[in-house]
């Protein structure tokens, strides 16, 4: 189970709207907000598809200026990596393929670039790297 905290953005004027739409979506936990706009959520997820699919929903509700994750807590993906870790190489074996065209590689890192988060989220998730 995933657990990430998002800071949501609105204008002052629209305040209570969004908060009362937070509150009633479904997808979220409202915690509390200030006379600024930002309002404090947190979503639950079983991987980082489904967090994203709610992030959307809360990115769509009208007033809604910016939904940005600020925390992420996943217990059973981090000890799923740290198993990795501890039993593989320091080095990925990739960094040591002479073979590898690293010209023809894609950097993946930045995800509010990206077209396809659904497709991104799910291989990620299926990362055993």
């Amino acid at each position: 189970m995933n657990i990430s905290s998002i800071v949501v953005q609105t204008v002052p004027k629209y305040l209570a709207e969004v908060v009362q739409s937070l509150k009633d979506c479904e997808v979220c936990d409202y915690h509390m907000h200030d006379e600024k706009g930002r309002v404090i959520i947190t979503i639950e997820g079983n991987g980082v598809a489904e967090e994203l699919e709610k992030l959307r929903v809360i990115e769509a509700i009208p007033h809604v200026i910016t939904a940005d994750m600020q925390m992420a807590y996943s217990e059973d993906e981090l000890d799923a990596h740290m198993e990795i870790i501890a039993n593989g190489d320091a080095v990925p074996k990739i960094l040591n393929d002479d073979s590898v065209d690293f010209t023809t590689m894609t950097y993946n890192g930045d995800l509010k670039k990206k077209d396809d988060l659904s497709t991104f989220t799910k291989k990620f998730d299926e990362t055993k790297r």
